[in-house]
């Protein structure tokens, strides 16, 4: 009798754990998926993604500028420091103080003269060490090549506008310096100098501490810029004959 119900119950059990076994199995494999993929990295983020730099350029700002960089980027505070001060006190005299150029030099020659006699006949004695004015010379031709250089590339390009017939960029460029027209109605010349010496010595060293929050900024302006000048060019340029 036991092995009747042995053998009753054998083929009754194997029907059942052949509809058990592969469903615990699809619910293991479901459960190893879930646990392989909730263990698998994100998608790696490329590294060398191109960020935007303004001017596109690619080197620090302190290879950019060059042998100024130092005093530009407030590296040497004391000489940068020094010059801020020297050229406002300056201005304040002679866009301000009512001072003119040629008299505050022959004032201050009379004034030389005055001292220098005193000290030589009063004391009988011709002072030891004369004052001296020592300007370098390196920073100076630099400073002249600079300009020379960025003189002669802007008569370039007005002198290649005026002759390559293309009346858009001609249009273009006659906008642009009736508006730098305007802006020097707005300031005597030796305030625009003053106001342009400030930015070169304050805006690269600003920059230079706050870049990673100024290019995205910048990055948008300049889209919205180029999607208003699309639009300029649309309803105005566009209609202007080659």
């Amino acid at each position: 009798m036991e092995e009747e119900k042995l053998e009753i119950v054998g083929p009754l059990e194997e029907p059942l754990m052949g509809n058990i076994v592969p469903e615990e199995i699809n619910g293991l494999d479901s459960l190893m998926s879930s646990d392989s993929d909730s263990e698998k990295p994100d998608s790696p983020v490329p590294i060398n993604a191109p960020i935007y730099r303004m001017f596109g350029r690619e080197r620090p700002i302190h290879m950019v500028l060059g042998g100024a960089a130092d005093v530009l980027l407030w590296r040497d505070k004391k000489v940068t420091l020094g010059l801020l001060s020297a050229v406002t006190v300056i201005w304040l005299l002679f866009g301000f103080g009512g001072c003119r150029l040629l008299t505050s030099l022959c004032r201050g020659s009379i004034l030389f003269l005055l001292l220098s006699f005193l000290w030589s006949n009063a004391l009988n004695k011709s002072p030891e060490n004369m004052m001296e004015i020592y300007i370098p010379e390196k920073p100076l031709l630099q400073a002249a090549s600079a300009m020379t250089f960025e003189l002669n590339c802007a008569f370039a390009t007005l002198r290649s506008i005026a002759l390559e017939r293309d009346i858009k960029n001609f249009v273009m460029a006659v906008i642009g310096l009736w508006l730098v027209s305007v802006i020097g109605n707005w300031f005597s010349f030796l305030s625009l100098l003053y106001i342009c010496f400030v930015l070169i010595h304050t805006v690269p060293m600003l920059y230079e501490k706050y870049e990673d929050e100024i290019d995205p900024i910048a990055e948008k302006a300049v889209i919205e810029m180029k999607k208003h000048y699309q639009v300029f060019e649309a309803k105005f340029l566009s209609k202007i004959p080659h």
